[in-house]
């Protein structure tokens, strides 16, 4: 369904009238396209002297070809200044030897004036170290600072831009390439305010433009919406995919995976013999698993039914703990492999009259959580994705006044698309995001609503 306030206020008139009223202007977002061959269309400013500035300026030039640095000759890079541009799609900032409340300033002496300079639909990265890796405990509250700076820069840059926030483990440096090549990126278009953290990981990518070539992927709820945008993603990147919905759904199901050259498999995962059906329908074993099937059976807790709450559970949360664990008994899921649950913004924020939908995506999150110890061993990756409001058939269903204000109440002032799911999906399915595993990574345009 389209966004006509988002239309309007990007029109010539529009544009007039919001500003003399002085109402909300949201940007109409850049997203990735086919045919790009680099993640930044623009230019891209490094700052920062510490060790991960340093990493990102030896790969600079396969992420753009205009790169420029905070100071005279620093990574042998132009200076970038606001009063000479040009001006600037993303921006690196290494915080990672902020260690007294003295260095945080550090953040306002770069930013405030690239911050006069910045294109539109910008993307912002800023760097550290975890807290809780730094003995000091001064350098720790520096590093925990950098939170509440990312978060609240991220509700300041406005003009479409994203900013997120990656505390970078000992050995992970191999890994910001992939993390850059994904948040400073299109792709990333409906990701900010985020904090995540990357750890080692020996993975590698060899082809950029295809980083999944060679895996097979299962996606369960494929058939429309974020399963089929989930779907036709991995298969862009390269990845062979396996559909999964319910027999209902079998006419869609089947002329999806005619389309995208995979395999269509029509099953309830609820029944009582689904996993040893899916096992069974995976004999060649399986790289990705993507848990996106989910349902909604909305009341307050006061008039919800036994068979409205089961429902919910079941499908949510229960088909995922019970098939995901067939699939690694049996082998089936490969080491190395890559899970991503499909969670939501009311698994952490709770919602009104869905109890039942909000408890099991937050199980979903714990799932991730609990399980990538374990599943670590084998060096396999397991995380959560928590989209907020999504444009798909059912938020069209939604009030007009309620949907209007799940479209605004985010730094964005819109709705993602199921575009910005299945990209993020996609990334993190790659084989260098196993340096991230048992985290919830939210999609929602910086919701007001959560943490």
């Amino acid at each position: 369904m389209s966004d006509r306030y988002l239309s309007f206020a990007n029109s010539n008139a529009g544009r007039r009238l919001v500003g003399a009223l002085g109402l909300p202007a949201p940007v109409r977002l850049e997203r990735w396209r086919a045919g790009r061959t680099r993640p930044v269309d623009g230019a891209l400013l490094i700052g920062g002297d510490g060790p991960l500035a340093a990493a990102v300026a030896a790969f600079h030039k396969r992420l753009t070809d205009r790169t420029f640095a905070d100071a005279d000759e620093r990574f042998g890079l132009p200076r970038w200044t606001a009063e000479h541009g040009p001006k600037l799609k993303a921006l690196v900032f290494d915080a990672s030897n902020i260690a007294s409340a003295e260095q945080l300033g550090a953040l306002r002496e770069f930013f405030q004036p690239a911050l006069k300079g910045l294109d539109t639909c910008p993307h912002v990265v800023i760097l550290g170290r975890a807290p809780e890796s730094l003995k000091d405990p001064f350098a720790a509250s520096a590093q925990r600072a950098l939170e509440g700076f990312s978060r609240s820069l991220a509700k300041e840059i406005r003009r479409g831009g994203t900013v997120q926030l990656l505390y970078v483990g000992k050995g992970a440096e191999e890994q910001l390439e992939g993390a850059l090549r994904f948040f400073l990126s299109p792709k990333s278009a409906y990701v900010s305010g985020q904090v995540l953290r990357l750890s080692a990981c020996a993975a590698k990518v060899a082809d950029w433009t295809r980083p999944l070539a060679g895996k097979k992927a299962l996606v369960t709820g494929a058939s429309r919406g974020i399963g089929a945008a989930i779907a036709e993603t991995l298969a862009r990147d390269g990845a062979e995919v396996v559909l999964l919905d319910v027999p209902s759904a079998a006419t869609a199901l089947d002329a999806l995976a005619a389309r995208l050259g995979g395999r269509a498999l029509a099953l309830d995962i609820c029944a009582e013999n689904a996993a040893a059906r899916l096992v069974e329908a995976l004999p060649d074993g399986l790289d990705i698993l993507v848990h996106n099937a989910g349902i909604t059976r909305d009341k307050t807790l006061a008039k919800m039914s036994d068979a409205l709450w089961d429902s919910v559970i079941d499908v949510n949360l229960r088909a995922p703990q019970v098939l995901t664990k067939a699939l690694l008994d049996a082998g089936t899921l490969r080491d190395d492999g890559r899970v991503v649950l499909l969670a939501s913004i009311s698994g952490i924020a709770g919602n009104l009259g869905q109890s039942n939908y909000a408890a099991s995506k937050a199980g979903l999150i714990g799932l991730a959580q609990a399980w990538a110890p374990a599943l670590g061993k084998r060096g396999i990756a397991i995380n959560a994705v928590a989209p907020g409001f999504i444009e798909t058939q059912m938020t069209a269903a939604i009030p007009f006044t309620i949907r209007e204000a799940g479209r605004r109440m985010n730094s964005m002032g819109q709705g993602g698309l199921p575009q910005d799911v299945a990209e993020t999906v996609a990334w993190l399915s790659q084989p260098t995001s196993g340096a991230i595993s048992g985290q919830v990574l939210r999609i929602c345009g910086q919701s007001l609503l959560g943490a």
